[in-house]
Formats: structure tokens, sequence, C-alpha cells
């Protein structure tokens, strides 16, 4: 029977949670790393036993894991994220400017073909390339240094580039806040923003900037690469013509600010988003912890509560932090700031708890194994 593998990155290490294909039972290993914050764990999808976390620490700075057998063991992989190029500056709180200084490493992604390639997104935004497993990271200059760059500015939890996503024909979609989207065309060589449509009147007189943008995350189905979903500050947004243009599809939502955003495996219309209440209350609205789903992609919404706390909720959930697996019956998972990690084997119909007393959850990812 097939089975799903959960990799979760926490506030005080790293958890490798697994079961088979009905997805009631579950094996709980870890922490690995622990007392490490672990922002990231994400597997290989040309083999999935080849597993990379990214874990840091006010006191030993940056560190890559790989591990070669699932997470059973890990060995550090190479560290050096010099960029590699004139560093420049970009601007900061208060309109002044500051030069780029690497901080850690906020997302990995693998290879969809290669299991010895990942790519890297790090605060302050940049981003790298290794083709020896981690051994060795290459900055791919043209983002950092991208005409726009003196122009971004860092959101409340950094300048990060947080959101890395490969199109299976080849392009590369990226997210930055507090910067905005970009795609790149040829491999991560060159760059072009893509955030026509996007309004952000607070942050940004200028309804045609063309950076500037507090991007919290961006979801793809990779048979429809062309779509993208994207959460942003506020607003739920879409792009029918792989990010050239956005339009809003919040609809009936009862808040449109979030952080994460995901697509059904097998249904390219539906996604799935977590309101929060607002920038400056990050819990859900009314104390009732909801996931809403589209089965329209977008603007009409559904609130899926059976089996979450519907009363006295109080926890944020993380950008990176939902994933769904690619069983026949799809499942979604999602990790929140108060140690909980949901699932829902029936497409977000009914929830239950995997763990309830983890850390603080940063990321949740998902494997469907053999």
């Amino acid at each position: 029977m097939s089975g799903v593998r959960l990799l979760v990155g926490t506030k005080k290490g790293a958890f490798v949670l697994t079961s088979d294909g009905r997805r009631k039972n579950w094996t709980v290993e870890g922490p690995h790393f622990a007392g490490w914050e672990v922002h990231h764990v994400k597997g290989s999808p040309a083999n999935p036993d080849r597993l990379y976390a990214a874990q840091s620490g006010g006191w030993f700075g940056q560190l890559i894991q790989r591990s070669d057998d699932g997470g059973k063991t890990w060995v550090p992989t190479g560290n050096d994220f010099a960029y590699q190029s004139e560093t420049g500056d970009h601007l900061w709180y208060d309109g002044t400017l500051r030069p780029w200084e690497f901080k850690k490493v906020w997302h990995l992604e693998p290879s969809l073909t290669e299991p010895d390639t990942v790519y890297a997104g790090v605060e302050d935004a940049a981003f790298y390339r290794s083709t020896d497993a981690g051994a060795t990271w290459e900055e791919m200059t043209g983002l950092r240094t991208h005409r726009t760059s003196e122009q971004w500015t860092p959101g409340a939890g950094g300048l990060c580039l947080h959101t890395i996503i490969l199109d299976p024909a080849g392009r590369i979609y990226v997210a930055i806040s507090a910067a905005g989207a970009f795609r790149s065309d040829d491999g991560g060589v060159t760059w072009t923003p893509i955030n026509r449509g996007l309004i952000s009147n607070t942050e940004i007189p200028d309804p045609d900037a063309e950076v500037g943008h507090c991007v919290h995350r961006l979801a793809m189905h990779p048979n429809r690469p062309n779509v993208l979903f994207m959460q942003k500050h506020w607003d739920v947004m879409r792009s029918d013509d792989g990010g050239d243009n956005w339009y809003e599809v919040s609809g009936n939502l009862p808040t449109d600010f979030g952080f994460p955003i995901a697509v059904h495996a097998h249904e390219p219309d539906t996604v799935y988003v977590i309101p929060i209440k607002s920038d400056s209350e990050h819990f859900p609205p009314e104390g009732k912890l909801r996931v809403y789903r589209s089965r329209s992609g977008g603007n009409d919404w559904e609130p899926l509560t059976k089996g979450l706390p519907q009363e006295d909720c109080y926890v944020n959930v993380y950008r990176d932090a939902m994933a769904v697996d690619t069983l026949d019956e799809c499942g979604l998972y999602f990790g929140t700031t108060g140690g909980q990690v949901y699932a829902s084997a029936d497409s977000g119909d009914s929830w239950e708890p995997v763990v309830r007393d983890l850390p603080a959850v940063y990321s949740v990812e998902v494997q469907t194994l053999a």
C-alpha cells in the first residue's frame, strides 16, 4: 500500500511523520537537530529518500543538512552562501539604503528530475543552486542584481526569498517579501517581475509599481503551469498567463489576509487558504480555525471545519506550513504555531490532529511513497 511521509520543520527541530495510505495511524520520529530552528525540510521528487533541511540558530548560524535514507540519518553539507557579485544596497524600513547581508536559508526546492540538484532561497533575498547534493552552492546572481533590487524592502520577517516553484516546462517562479513575485524563463539566469494587477495601497501609493509588493506565497498545479495562485499580504490573487497579469479572487472569504495557499493534486481549480484576522492580529477570525476551499479557482469559498477547533483558537499558520499529497483521495496537511499538525484524508472535508504538542511549526511538506 502507498504511504505518506510528512516533513515538519519547527522552532526547535525537525520531525518525520509517516503513515500508510489510510492516513489514520502515524509514527513520529524526532526531533532531529533538537533545539535548532528548522525553517524548511523537503524531499527530492527524483529520489524520495533524499531529503534536505535548512537549520539555523542565533548562536551557531546557518547549516544545511542532507539525508539519503528518508530522514533516519543526516549529514551536514556545504554552507557557503557568500554573495557572488557586487553586493549593492536595498531599501530599509525607514527608506535608507542598507547593504545586502546573508542571514539564513528560508526555503529549499529540490529539482524535479535530478536528486543532486537543489535550489535555495535566502535572506537577504538571493537565489542559489547546488548541483552536488548541497556540497557547494552557487548564487545565480541575475535575481539579486536585477535592475529593481535597490527598491526592495524587507517585510515584517525580513527581506526573504521564501517561495520557489519549479515549472515542469522549465520556468522558475519565486516570491520575495517585500519585493513581489518574479519569473525566470531560462533556468534562473534572468528574471522578470510579475506583479501587474497587484494592489498594495497601504504600502505602495503607486498602483503601477513594478516591485514592492508583500507576496506571502505562490501555488501552481503542475499540469496547468500557466495558472498561478497567490496569497498576498492582503488579497488572494490568480493569474492565467504565467504571472503576467493578476486579478483578485478573494470573493466571500471572511478576511483575505493569510500566509499559505495550496492547490488540490488532481483538481487544478480546487484551491485552499487559511484566513488570518489581520496583519496585526495573526490568529483565525473569531478564534475559529477554518480552512477555506474553492472548487472554482477562487471567489466562491466554503469553510472546512469538521475536526478543527471552533472556539478559543489563536494560532497562526505560516506560509510553508501547508501541503497536499498525490494519493487518489488527495490528502491535505497543515501545521500551526501552537505545535499542532492536522491531516485530512478526504480533500479537506474532515480533519484529525496527527500531533498536538510540537514546537511552533514553520513548514510542512509531504512525500507520497510507493
